[in-house]
């Protein structure tokens, strides 16, 4: 029988997770998370200031609490690996960080209040997750019910007191998406040419000396 082994399947998706719990129980020690994980709010970002910059990607990283935290991560980590391994780490971490900068940069320009949390690679994750097995040009229908699913709630949600944080994440969350789509129909129209076999009786020609 063969032995069984923990394998560290998933490292982007796994680091990610892990980072995003050591700065929550960090937080909760010192309280660092509104100083260095949070996007800035309308009219409070600084040019000059390089934690600002910092904070346009790391806000992904702090969350409010355990509540929040385990509601983006069941997502992530379930889904999260099944598209690692379809696009590969590299791409998935570029995905990541761009999300991550799209919705910190909109948060800075739109809204009024601070954001933190993942929710905004969540909601990626999830638009990007029905194409992991569908042909370039193909639109499944399970996206377009996980669209329409997600966002009503998510809707309905940002009508309550945080509901800058919730418009924020969804719309990172599209744009990231969008990057990830295009990226898999360009692969998808990637063409190789065929190697020709070799003709075995000109190779025994070549090897001819005169």
């Amino acid at each position: 029988m063969p032995r069984l082994r923990v394998t560290y399947n998933a490292p982007v998706i796994l680091t990610f997770s892990l980072l995003c719990v050591s700065v929550l129980i960090i937080d909760k020690l010192i309280g660092i998370a509104p100083v260095l994980f949070a996007a800035p709010p309308r009219g409070m970002f600084s040019m000059t200031n390089p934690f600002d910059y910092f904070r346009l990607f790391s806000h992904i990283l702090g969350h409010s609490g355990w509540t929040h935290l385990a509601g983006n991560f069941y997502l992530i980590l379930l889904i999260g690996p099944i598209l690692e391994e379809k696009y590969g780490s590299f791409n998935l971490l570029l995905m990541i960080l761009f999300t991550a900068f799209i919705t910190g940069v909109l948060n800075a320009l739109l809204f009024p209040a601070g954001l933190m949390g993942a929710s905004g690679i969540a909601f990626m994750l999830i638009l990007l997750s029905p194409f992991t097995s569908t042909k370039p040009g193909e639109i499944p229908l399970t996206f377009i019910l996980i669209v329409l699913l997600y966002l009503t709630r998510e809707v309905f949600q940002a009508f309550e007191p945080d509901n800058v944080s919730q418009f924020a994440h969804l719309i990172g969350g599209v744009v990231g998406s969008v990057f990830g789509f295009v990226g898999l129909q360009r692969e998808g129209r990637i063409e190789t040419t065929p190697v020709p076999p070799l003709d075995s009786n000109s190779d025994e020609k070549d090897d001819v000396t005169l």
